[in-house]
């Protein structure tokens, strides 16, 4: 049958990326408490396309992840990305996962345990060699401080989202990342909270104001503390609760670049 794909296209012009979005897909991620969480995952593959072709094989990138099913992991990506570019006939490719994950925590007072959910990422490249993100989306407290030095009584608050992506030399487990965030709002979220946790997350939150800039600032200095990661950057959204808008704020830290050591940026 003819292959449309490898016709030749006569404007000349390259494709960054060209490849399938959204696909829903089982992965296996490693759990730094149960050894291996299964969870379902939105896959996003790509490679590039050379000017000469006028399209790439579309089913291929779903063929590659049929033949790695139930090995979608973090230590099957390099593997995944070689047979995308080999198989595509690319020179780069590009694997994009976002995924729920899930870790069990406990309620500061009560002790209760509850499973809280946060929103991961794994974002992969390759050309000659791997450049891997870690991505996670941790939800938050945060109370205003301004209200708080204002009022006569109490102080808004409201549910922020820190967007933290790192570069790392050594592999890092998404809860250490994930309780590292969490020191960085007034409070943590928790999925289950009796009344007497709820008395004092809310009295630590009234104990802890931050603006949107001290959140970003205060996981800016603690990831630059960690030798380990050699790139990060912050992201944080405050939901107001008394302003129709969002409050937002962004760091970032590159260490691979001349001059980005943190003793420079303080």
């Amino acid at each position: 049958m003819p292959d449309m794909q490898k016709r030749p296209d006569h404007r000349r012009i390259p494709i960054a990326k060209v490849g399938v979005k959204d696909i829903s897909y089982p992965i296996v991620v490693m759990d730094k408490n149960h050894s291996l969480q299964h969870t379902v995952a939105r896959v996003n593959m790509y490679v590039d396309l050379p000017h000469h072709f006028k399209g790439t094989h579309m089913s291929r990138f779903v063929e590659i992840l049929n033949r790695h099913r139930e090995q979608i992991a973090l230590d099957k990506l390099e593997t995944i990305l070689h047979e995308m570019k080999a198989k595509l006939g690319s020179d780069s490719a590009h694997l994009e996962i976002q995924f729920p994950y899930f870790i069990d925590k406990t309620a500061p007072v009560s002790g209760a345990r509850s499973l809280m959910e946060y929103t991961c990422e794994f974002s992969a490249s390759m050309t000659d060699t791997l450049d891997f993100v870690l991505g996670i989306k941790v939800p938050l407290t945060s109370l205003c401080p301004c209200s708080k030095e204002l009022s006569r009584f109490g102080a808004h608050n409201q549910r922020s989202v820190m967007t933290v992506r790192v570069r790392y030399r050594e592999f890092i487990w998404i809860e250490d990342l994930v309780e590292l965030i969490e020191q960085c709002g007034s409070s943590p979220l928790f999925a289950l909270l009796k009344r007497e946790d709820e008395k004092y997350v809310t009295e630590h939150a009234y104990e802890n104001p931050r603006f949107v800039e001290d959140m970003v600032r205060e996981a800016w200095s603690r990831l630059a503390a960690e030798e380990n990661i050699i790139w990060f950057s912050v992201e944080t959204e405050n939901f107001e609760s008394i302003h129709n808008h969002s409050a937002y704020a962004a760091v970032e830290l590159d260490r691979r670049l001349p001059g980005q050591h943190p003793s420079h940026q303080v």
